[in-house]
């Protein structure tokens, strides 16, 4: 059966309602909706192609990219789209660009810390791109450690100004996407001096380039801080360089909602409480744990899709063995394909939780808030790093073939790790009860049970949590306590949030799920998730004294069946993701399984094929080749 055949094939033994699944994935039938047509839409647009951007050279590259950028938002204003049709629009066209700090960054931190009169005048230019902003805050010697920012902000009030300035060669603001050639203004953070004394980190809303001509204002160094990881990748970003040499802005460019300094530079707390401003950071971090499940599901669609069309040994009547049904492939591809369902999953409840927290600070109801943070920056550090590793994992399993560009693996990757880093790696620590529980198993299908998998769950995270309490309470001072079991209370926090994307997956199952055998599929893979999870962290789950050895082996044997169960269903379960061939970007993971044409196809289309003999035949390989390598221009 050739590679055009299996795919079709494959989808014949689906067990449920791929379309209805699609809709679950999506969240809505309207999301789905919208998604499917801003997806097609940008398919079908030659203007958008990207399958040489590999091959592009950075200055090539970059102009690319801001072509693709305006021409998005030229379509955007002339299709009318609504704010959630041009973020799908933007999603779809996949190409890291200044606009996503614009939009995702530059926008929310204005309307979070803006006072109403700072929203009215910035919003609107920055709601019609008259104004291109990003979000200053890392600097070249400082990221997680925002109060130990260097940048000083320095008020005036001879003049009514604030005096921005760069104090020392760390002090540069560095890594901010969009600063490097394109934003014309910024959101700064820097340390507020007012009348000698400082008052923490604060936010200025500073213009960095002239509007007429582009050119830097006095007083600012910009640039881009070069070349990143992998090729095409991340390098569409102009990730910047910026350094102030006493650069003055008026004292109502200070973000002012929480926070103000008065015309005689005394400094007021408002009536806003402080906390709203967490309301932007619990948005920004819901939305990266939302997209560590969409670039975990488009490594997990491309490696399922090759791994049922790529055929190795156990030849049987002449015909070798799918690689997708080597039990080895599914132990380490099904897990994956778990994964980005529970991430999509716990990200909805993430978004749910960010609205709920955001309607009750402006009640000031702040009962929330400590949950809301401690999740958003538990589940940013677990998804993230879980879905880097799933990524390259992903590329292993697809062979030799994933290493290549057209594989699409490799450029995901690099775009996708320094989700790793940005918005820092936050512990999270919450101590609960010690739960004396003693799962009820006897059999491999009392697994399959709600409430054995969540008591297991509770009482790894319950006992990790409470054990790391009483270590830190030996400690006289905390902080030392902190540094010296941080390795520690790192695992804790794994645990408290693995156990809260395991519960947000049961919570789901608990939810009205329309269409034929899709409550099934969606159980199924919950299961294999969470056991997946106790056969990796095995000593842990044995340490709570919950389960026994054997109940750990009787996990294991229900692993195995639920792979087979998964296993006619796994090619619907990934097209439920909805993803074209133009947003994969990937040979190996065609929808038409036509792979090993066009993998040919592609070798050619590489700039080296341009000419039979290779530049520099005659220069070097020719005199090595006659031993005449004495006039060879070395």
């Amino acid at each position: 059966m050739e590679g055009v055949d299996i795919l079709p094939h494959e989808r014949s033994k689906k067990q449920f309602d791929v379309d209805a699944m699609k809709i679950v994935w999506a969240g809505s039938r309207q999301a789905f909706e919208v998604s499917d047509r801003m997806a097609r839409l940008v398919a079908s647009d030659p203007a958008f192609q990207k399958d040489n951007r590999s091959r592009l050279g950075r200055k090539e590259l970059f102009k690319n990219t801001l072509r693709k950028a305006t021409y998005a938002w030229k379509r955007i204003i002339e299709l009318r789209l609504t704010e959630e049709e041009a973020g799908r629009l933007r999603f779809f066209v996949d190409e890291p660009a200044f606009t996503d700090l614009h939009w995702g960054m530059f926008v929310p931190a204005i309307k979070g810390q803006g006072t109403e009169e700072q929203q009215q005048k910035w919003l609107p230019l920055a709601y019609k791109m008259q104004i291109i902003g990003c979000y200053a805050q890392t600097e070249l010697g400082h990221g997680s450690n925002v109060q130990g920012l260097e940048t000083t902000a320095t008020f005036d009030p001879d003049k009514d100004e604030f005096v921005i300035h760069s104090p020392t060669l760390t002090s540069s603001k560095w890594w901010p996407g969009g600063l490097g050639k394109v934003s014309t203004h910024a959101v700064v953070y820097a340390r507020l001096i007012t009348n000698g004394e400082e008052h923490g980190v604060h936010g200025f809303i500073v213009q960095l380039r002239s509007l007429d001509d582009h050119m830097p204002l006095p007083g600012i160094t910009i640039g881009d801080i070069g070349m990143k990881f992998g090729n095409g990748a991340y390098n569409t970003m102009d990730n910047g360089v910026l350094t102030f040499d006493h650069v003055r802005i008026p004292r109502n460019q200070m973000l002012m909602r929480v926070f103000q300094v008065t015309r005689e530079g005394k400094c007021v707390q408002s009536n806003v409480p402080r906390q709203l401003i967490y309301g932007t950071m619990v948005f920004v971090r819901q939305t990266i744990v939302a997209d560590a499940s969409s670039a975990l599901s488009r490594a997990v669609c491309i490696a399922t899709r090759y791994s049922a069309v790529r055929r190795q040994f156990g030849s049987q009547d002449g015909v070798e063995t799918q690689v997708i049904d080597y039990k080895t492939q599914q132990n380490r591809l099904f897990p994956l394909l778990a994964s980005a369902y529970a991430f999509r999953f716990v990200g909805e409840w993430l978004k749910w939780l960010y609205t709920d927290v955001t309607q009750r600070l402006q009640a000031n109801d702040f009962s929330t808030l400590p949950e809301a943070h401690a999740c958003t920056a538990g589940l940013k550090s677990l998804t993230t790093t879980a879905t880097a590793d799933a990524i390259e994992e992903c590329r292993k399993l697809c062979g030799g073939h994933g290493y290549l560009c057209a594989s699409g693996l490799p450029e995901l990757f690099a775009v996708y790790v320094p989700a790793c880093t940005y918005e820092g790696d936050n512990v999270v620590l919450l101590l609960q009860d010690l739960m004396q529980c003693h799962c009820e198993v006897q059999t491999a299908e009392d697994w399959l049970k709600p409430s054995v998998m969540l008591e297991a769950f509770e009482a790894r995270s319950a006992r990790m949590c409470v054990a790391r309490a009483q270590n830190l309470s030996k400690f006289a001072n905390p902080e030392d306590g902190f540094a010296e079991l941080s390795a520690d209370l790192v695992e804790a926090a794994v645990a408290h949030c693995q156990l809260i994307v395991v519960s947000k997956f049961f919570d789901k199952l608990q939810q009205d799920i329309p269409g034929n055998g899709v409550k099934q599929q969606l159980q199924n893979l919950c299961y294999i998730y969470a056991l997946n999870l106790l056969h990796k962290h095995l000593g842990d789950f044995l340490s709570t004294g919950c389960i026994t050895p054997k109940q750990a082996s009787l996990a294991n044997d229900q692993l195995r069946s639920l792979y087979s169960q998964v296993r006619p269903n796994a090619i619907a379960l990934v097209d439920a993701f909805n993803y074209t061939d133009h947003y994969l970007g990937s040979v190996l993971g065609r929808y038409d399984g036509n792979v090993y044409p066009k993998l040919y196809e592609e070798a050619w289309k590489d700039p080296l094929n341009d000419s039979v003999l290779p530049d520099g035949y005659n220069e070097y390989i020719r005199p090595m080749l006659k031993q005449q390598l004495h006039n060879a221009r070395l």
